[in-house]
């Protein structure tokens, strides 16, 4: 099993969980987080006084799929996350060893 963790603009939420519960994928987190990449942050100006915004506001997604599934799901999140633009966002893939269902006591694909 893989976890895909989705690093997208806020505005972009509501599309892509349509967009992954129409491919199939069920069940997964949102966070509201805070960061920057390449593109530092970014300069506003406000009374005539310019400052510097480092963190922007994102949203994380995080979803758990079966291997055979995961290309379909950064497929998915990134078509319905795409503006074309600086700030996107990042997809990270990492493996997941173990699931347990803490109210039943189910393991694994039983625990999905």
């Amino acid at each position: 099993m893989k976890k895909v963790e989705a690093i997208i603009r806020p505005s972009k939420l509501e599309e892509v969980k349509s967009a992954l519960i129409n491919a199939g994928i069920v069940g997964m987190t949102v966070s509201q987080v805070r960061g920057f990449g390449r593109q530092k942050g970014k300069t506003e100006r406000y009374r005539g006084v310019e400052y510097t915004v480092d963190f922007l506001t994102k949203v994380k997604i995080e979803v758990v799929v079966e291997n055979e599934h995961l290309e379909r799901a950064i497929e998915t999140v990134m078509k319905a996350a795409q503006t074309g633009q600086i700030g996107d966002g990042k997809i990270f893939v990492s493996s997941i060893d173990r699931i347990v269902r803490v109210r039943t006591g189910e393991k694994d694909l039983e625990a999905v």
